[in-house]
């Protein structure tokens, strides 16, 4: 990742000087501590411009709608102190000056404005853009004093200065003039002519690749040029947010689903372990019938007896309570048998449901791992209750969509996905792909009561191998079959289905 430097940021400001020298602050919000939103009018338009300090991915930009959703800003109802002291002193004044401090990364905002005793006042709005020492300070440009900081700097934090209300606002020390890392490693191999020709540029050709941007296409081979620098800003950092915000929801999400997930399947060993320790309810059935059947030999109060076993003429030892008659004995290994036979239909119950919730959260780790936008974990999030803001309802528009062979092929990322499929958009000729006894996706192949020939199927079932939780290059079995072959159990999770009259293929 490339970090902001003051060629970037003076080839910002010159780019949108008509804009933001004259325009009027008509909103002031702060999502958190480390961003700030000005939402900016002048000559008719409307712009957010975004300020963000945090040590990893500090920049400025002004957004457009795409970007802002990818950055996915809450504002919260109660702004915090420093929105609220912005707001009392510069909501609806306009940027009288702007300029960027030379050779460093700190952007100024020059505005004049009246206190409450009709004085005019004269304030600056300084974004400072330094890693970890990055802030946003008011403070007045008269007296020097500071009216407020994004986040303050005590005397133990800074020996060189202080950074809170009152404190006189002075510019962090000045380094040796060198080119910052970005510029170096952009500008290596060029003469110190060439250097100093785009450190005096006027016109910039702002580019895009990677995890790289340069204001110089001509210097990042096989980058996607921007229509201007600001967009080469909003993009750039955009993606990073979002990128950052995914990684840091999946690991939220799986926090949750894996302990569940081990939980069950613990359960799962636990039962199975106990149901073939105990499983000795055919033996007891038959001991009471070969007691009952042998009443005639008189073994009341005996330790044990040997019977023969008619069925496969053997002999079996039965144990017996000595304190009991022989009678006595055979009703004991019957009220056994009848008691294991009901704890083994009870447990194997019990099996079945945790395996179905094995599955079920089988299919949501998957589902994490393959969601590429904040959109799809929100649907998750709400599925496991860990969102209290309700996702929008899923939608055709919102699902994967293929075609294969004139064949329109629908994909579920998740559970939701994966029951809309099933319930709302498949047909009974449709034919519905799953891949065997591991998580996936539902594909849905609509074939609008038109037969589909062997190698749509085999593309198809190529398909669900490749939405599924299997690694590579391992063969899988992919299981298919039409959809009124398929059924939801009543208190079934979401996604889970059962079926018949299937058929295999091994992909």
């Amino acid at each position: 990742m490339i970090n902001i430097d003051f060629l970037t940021l003076k080839a910002f400001l010159q780019e949108n000087i008509d804009f933001i020298i004259g325009a009027r602050i008509q909103k002031i919000q702060q999502s958190n501590r480390r961003d700030l939103i000005l939402s900016l009018r002048n000559h008719s338009e409307s712009r957010k411009l975004y300020i963000n300090i945090s040590p990893a991915i500090y920049h400025i930009a002004f957004m457009n709608d795409v970007n802002e959703k990818k950055r996915n800003l809450i504002i919260p109802k109660q702004p915090p102190m420093f929105c609220m002291q912005l707001r009392k002193y510069l909501d609806g004044c306009r940027v009288s000056d702007a300029c960027v401090i030379d050779n460093e990364r700190i952007l100024e905002l020059h505005f004049e404005t009246c206190d409450e005793f009709a004085q005019r006042r004269s304030l600056c709005l300084c974004i400072e853009l330094m890693g970890k020492h990055s802030n946003i300070i008011l403070y007045d440009r008269e007296s020097k004093i500071i009216i407020g900081c994004a986040h303050n700097i005590g005397a133990e934090k800074s020996r060189y200065r202080e950074l809170k209300g009152g404190s006189k606002y002075i510019y962090p020390p000045k380094n040796d003039l060198k080119l910052p890392n970005e510029l170096e490693v952009q500008f290596k191999g060029l003469s110190s002519e060439q250097i100093q020709y785009y450190l005096n540029a006027e016109s910039y050709r702002p580019a895009l690749f990677q995890d790289k941007y340069t204001l110089f296409s001509e210097l990042l081979n096989n980058s996607i040029p921007q229509e201007s620098v600001n967009a080469m800003l909003d993009n750039y950092y955009s993606n990073f947010q979002e990128n950052l915000l995914i990684s840091s929801i999946k690991k939220n999400l799986l926090s949750i689903a894996t302990p569940k997930l081990k939980r069950v399947e613990n359960s799962i060993k636990k039962i199975e372990i106990t149901l073939e320790e105990r499983d000795n309810t055919e033996q007891y059935k038959l001991y009471g019938d070969l007691l009952t059947a042998n009443l005639y030999k008189k073994a009341d109060f005996k330790k044990g007896i040997t019977l023969t076993n008619y069925m496969n003429n053997t002999e079996v030892l039965i144990p017996l309570d000595e304190t009991k008659t022989m009678s006595q004995n055979a009703q004991k290994y019957f009220r056994l048998y009848n008691k294991f036979k009901n704890t083994k239909i009870k447990s194997m119950e019990i099996l079945n449901e945790l395996k179905i919730e094995r599955d079920y959260m089988e299919n949501i780790i998957y589902s994490i791992n393959v969601s590429v936008n904040t959109e799809e974990l929100k649907e998750i999030e709400s599925e496991l209750g860990m969102s209290e803001i309700k996702p929008q309802k899923i939608s055709e528009s919102k699902l994967m969509k293929l075609d294969i062979n004139g064949f329109e092929v629908y994909v579920g990322k998740n559970n939701k996905q994966n029951d809309y499929i099933v319930s709302k958009l498949s047909k009974d000729n449709d034919y519905w792909f799953h891949t065997k006894l591991c998580a996936g996706s539902h594909v849905l192949l609509k074939t609008e009561n038109i037969e589909p020939d062997e190698k749509t199927i085999f593309e198809c079932a190529k398909l669900a191998r490749q939405y599924s939780s299997s690694k590579m290059p391992s063969k899988v079995s992919v299981i298919y079959t039409k959809r009124k072959f398929l059924k939801k159990p009543p208190t079934a999770p979401l996604g889970y289905v059962t079926y018949r009259n299937e058929k295999e293929i091994l992909i």
